[in-house]
This record gives structure tokens, sequence and C-alpha cells, in this order.
């Protein structure tokens, strides 16, 4: 059996092109996340969060790769969905009043258990107090309209107006800002980056 790429299956989701705007359809899928509060940049519970997400994730991995199944899949790339109390807040561009969710969708075949041991082995062979807080749970999201943003994060500004100017002109945003981060911008040149701009709508 060879390594099962969700990216791949899940085509019309994670590989959007970045000449335009689309809608799609997100079905409810299961993730793996985490909550939390403050500038991303500079918030040490951002940091914790993102690691303890990954840790987790990983390890499930290979436990079900070194399973009697022997299942060998590749971990899906960190998600994030933002907002604030106050919109103005989250318009200026003011971090450190933002509120986000860290995820990472698990497929299907990776059991409830599975996340469990995942958790407990971390939890003893990390000292990760993050962990304590991840929960499994369903997103079901819906209608979307969505694109690629190639570049650092500090130039999305155009490219959420293009995906909200696309649903201002059919519908109405609802939920929140989703961002899906494709690169490893730990060793990637920011100009290059790709991240998926994702918008609910009704």
């Amino acid at each position: 059996m060879g390594k099962i790429d969700l990216k791949k299956e899940l085509k019309f989701l994670y590989q959007p092109s970045a000449k335009a705007v689309v809608e799609v359809e997100v079905p409810s899928l299961r993730f793996l996340m985490i909550d939390g509060a403050g500038d991303p940049n500079t918030s040490p519970a951002y940091a914790a969060a993102v690691e303890a997400l990954f840790s987790v994730s990983y390890t499930a991995k290979f436990m079900l790769k070194k399973g009697k199944q022997a299942i060998d899949y590749a971990v899906m790339p960190l998600e994030g969905l933002w907002w604030a109390d106050d919109l103005a807040s989250f318009a200026a561009d003011d971090r450190s009043q933002w509120q986000w969710t860290m995820m990472i969708l698990q497929p299907d075949f990776v059991a409830d258990a599975v996340i469990d041991a995942a958790i407990a082995q971390v939890r003893r062979k990390k000292a990760l107090p993050a962990v304590s807080q991840l929960r499994l749970a369903s997103f079901d999201e819906g209608r979307c309209a969505q694109t690629l943003h190639i570049g650092p994060f500090s130039e999305e500004g155009p490219t959420i107006q293009r995906v909200h100017d696309h649903i201002a002109a059919r519908s109405t945003l609802t939920g929140k800002h989703h961002e899906i981060y494709l690169s490893d911008i730990r060793r990637g040149d920011p100009a290059k980056w790709k991240t998926i701009i994702r918008q609910p709508m009704k």
C-alpha cells in the first residue's frame, strides 16, 4: 500500500489556483484542534499550541505505520481560524486582540483511540503543557470561497479582499477567516509561501 495523501484526494479543497477565487462545499471533517488568543508572532501560547498539534499528529501517524495494518499517510498541513470579538481590532490588524483555533485534519482511518494513545504518549515523553488543551472535533464549514495566496502573510490583504469581494457580489460573509498553511515557513522563502485563504459564505 502506498502513502496516502489527503491533499491529493481532497484536491478541490487543498490545491486551489492563485488565479481565481472559487466556491467549494466543504464537508464535515475531523480535526485535532487547540484554541488560544494573542499575536501569533510573539505569543508563547501560539508556538506551544502548534508544537503540540504536530507532535500528536506525527505520533499518531507513526503508530499506524508501525501497527498491524501498516497504514502510511502524509500528516496534513496546519490550519487556522482567526477572529476578534471587536471586528475593528481584526480589521486594523491588532494581533494582540486576535483569537484563534489552530488545527490539523485527521484522516477517518485514524481512530479516536489512536489519537488518545498519541496524546498520552506525547504527554509521557515530552513536557508539552499545551497537549492537555487539545481536542478532537468535527468541523462543518459548508459553502466557502477560497483562493491561493503566494507570498508572506503581511501581503495577504489584497488576496483576502478578492475573496471578500467575490462573496459580496453573490452572498454575505459568515463564519471565521480560515487559512491553510501549505509551506514550511521555517525553511521556505517568504516570497514563495503558499497559503489558502478560505471564507465561509451564506
